[in-house]
């Protein structure tokens, strides 16, 4: 197989819902067209920021054709796979390809905490029945299973494993996995309020939850970081910190739907049990997007 070589900045795209918690189709692809006409490199369908644990698995097979007829073909859609069991992973893997998405995110185990050798068989059964481009994505920090680099040194004779999103929240863990790996996985930095650290030590690309609704702005910082233009770099980043500061958190899609709402984007909807925030929560994150849009720096907006 000859391998993509995935990279920039691939949001973890929300899922748009109506004001009766079903799945709003058209606010979906119309976000996702947004975020393509600013600039991102690929998309990642129903990850945690996508709500995937209140979607059954019919509804994020629905969200994954959405996204491959939004992007027409324009970047690559990866689904992303948070199943409890690896019978159920392999059911919408099936359900995945039937549909043409052109590779996934996996999680290594979700509810249950598995140890190395369950989560490597896991991730290893997963990427051979997909027979497609896989990216791991390793967030011991929320799900407390850590897949470190000699786990991935151990899959890395699987063809199908090609990148990993690291969000163990360790920005040393970069340098390790390229120490280690070199060049064999494409890496992704999952954690927003890191994404300047990660460029900076190697990293392929972002995996972005704020690129949601500031695509062209994330892409800008990528594309000066990678020219090498660190201190234009560090004024955006540093604009844009406070928002990734709000990625952050357990209520990481009440915050980036909030934030939707204040930049003009989309909705805020969401399915319960997550609530819109409300008091002085509501009133700082919109404090802080308020602050950030009258500072936007106009040569890198996104346009809507």
């Amino acid at each position: 197989m000859s391998n993509p070589r995935w990279k920039g900045v691939f949001p973890a795209v929300t899922t748009k819902f109506h004001a009766d918690e079903s799945i709003d189709a058209e606010g979906t692809a119309r976000h996702i067209d947004f975020q393509i006409r600013n600039g991102i490199h690929g998309l990642v369908t129903c990850g945690s920021l996508g709500e995937a644990s209140t979607l059954t698995l019919e509804e994020k097979l629905q969200v994954a054709e959405i996204a491959i007829k939004a992007s027409a073909g324009r970047v690559p859609v990866l689904a992303n796979v948070s199943e409890t069991s690896t019978r159920e992973a392999l059911r919408y893997i099936k359900g995945g390809n039937a549909l043409g998405v052109d590779g996934y995110m996996v999680m290594p185990s979700v509810i249950y905490v598995a140890d190395a050798r369950e989560a490597m068989l896991n991730v290893r059964t997963m990427a051979e029945a997909a027979q497609k481009p896989i990216m791991v994505y390793n967030n011991p920090v929320a799900y407390r299973v850590d897949l470190k680099p000699e786990h991935m040194a151990e899959l890395a004779d699987c063809e199908w494993i090609v990148a990993i999103k690291e969000s163990t929240d360790n920005i040393r863990r970069i340098t390790d996995l390229r120490n280690l790996l070199g060049d064999r996985y494409q890496l992704f930095l999952g954690v927003d309020d890191l994404a300047y650290e990660g460029l900076a030590l190697g990293c392929d690309g972002l995996l972005a939850g704020v690129g949601c609704t500031f695509p062209r702005e994330n892409v800008a910082l990528y594309d000066l970081m990678k020219a090498g233009n660190f201190a234009e770099a560090l004024k955006l980043y540093q604009w844009m910190t406070p928002m990734l500061h709000l990625d952050v958190s357990t209520k990481l899609v009440q915050n980036l739907k909030l934030i939707d709402v204040v930049a003009g984007v989309s909705t805020e909807h969401m399915r319960r049990p997550r609530l819109p925030l409300v008091g002085a929560e509501r009133q700082a994150v919109i404090d802080i997007v308020e602050k950030a849009l009258a500072t936007r720096p106009k040569q890198y907006q996104s346009v809507m």
